[in-house]
């Protein structure tokens, strides 16, 4: 589903004026956030898709660790999730469907939770996710709407699921890439969430279908302000830019770029698979920090300490509203 679609259907839903509901609609958040009590907040999210590799164990793994992100996305810690099945069962047997739940469960664990429960329907194609309960504290909530000027973006996993998984589907993808594709997205976002905390951000985000492009300038239009997103240090997984220039992507790719590269200037030398990289739809992508630019040493190297899959500077937040795409900083 394209941005512009998704706009039109939410935009019936009723704002709600309860003062205790701290994030809902407004700047396309990554989860809602409801006050309970002056120590305490719940984060609710909700996320499934059909699978993008054949491997059940390894579906479920990228799906739960998928819809977990939001969570995290939101300086939360996740406290329990329900598990949403859809399997064509005369198709795929029970088994099939076992064998996505286990997969969903060993990333729970890592995540210190547990699936407790769910819904399940014979459905026509295999569909997968979790509706996941978080917690955190009031006053430090993230939003993806409260970068300031000046502030660094900081990405902590590489681009390129997007291309890699439909070169998966296709089969052109060797074993050793599609491998390590698959454990990016099956990674946790829960270090690089320490690390913000650990060290204090402005704002958050974690990027998915709308790609790097389309979740920045999500972050920078709920501020009001702009941004600048630099090519040279994009971190990429490995054999995304060769599936890419064999012409793979997504279809979702095209629908970013004539959405949210409509609105931005790109640099001359920024070249056509280049833009098809930023516009690259994730799946379980990795969290968008906006930081001060005093904490950007500190940040990156507490990413590092937590192993997360990537912790490069891509950006920062400028005043002037515009939305560039550079080969390199310009200032």
């Amino acid at each position: 589903m394209g941005p512009a679609d998704l706009q039109k259907i939410v935009s019936v839903l009723p704002r709600i004026g309860d003062p205790n509901v701290l994030v809902g609609l407004e700047t396309g958040d990554d989860g809602a956030v409801v006050r309970l009590s002056p120590e305490l907040a719940v984060i609710q999210t909700v996320d499934f898709f059909m699978p993008i590799v054949d491997d059940p164990y390894d579906f479920g793994r990228i799906a739960a660790a998928n819809s977990l992100s939001d969570v995290y996305a939101m300086g939360g810690e996740p406290v329990s999730a329900l598990a949403i099945l859809g399997l064509p069962l005369a198709k795929l047997g029970p088994e099939v469907g076992a064998r996505i739940l286990e997969g969903g469960a060993a990333v729970c664990t890592k995540a210190g939770i547990q699936i407790l429960g769910g819904h399940s329907i014979d459905d026509a194609e295999p569909k997968f996710g979790l509706s996941v309960t978080g917690r955190v504290h009031p006053g430090k909530v993230w939003r993806n709407s409260t970068a300031q000027v000046g502030d660094v973006l900081v990405l902590s996993k590489p681009l390129g699921s997007g291309t890699l998984t439909t070169g998966i589907k296709k089969g052109v993808v060797q074993e050793s890439v599609a491998k390590a594709a698959i454990e990016v997205m099956s990674t946790l976002n829960a270090g690089a969430a320490m690390a913000g905390r650990a060290v204090g951000v402005h704002a958050a985000t974690d990027v998915t279908g709308f790609a790097l492009l389309g979740h920045a300038i999500e972050m920078v239009d709920g501020a009001g302000l702009g941004m600048e997103l630099y090519i040279n240090t994009l971190p990429v997984i490995d054999g995304a830019w060769e599936t890419l220039s064999q012409g793979i992507a997504p279809g979702a790719t095209r629908r970013n770029l004539d959405y949210f590269g409509a609105r931005v200037t790109w640099g001359e030398d920024v070249t056509v698979q280049e833009r098809q990289m930023i516009g690259d739809p994730q799946t379980s992508g990795g969290l968008l920090f906006a930081v001060s630019p005093d904490k950007v040493s500190s940040l990156i190297r507490t990413m590092e300490e937590q192993c997360t899959p990537a912790s490069a500077i891509v950006g920062r937040v400028t005043d002037d509203g515009s939305l560039r795409v550079v080969r390199a900083a310009t200032s």
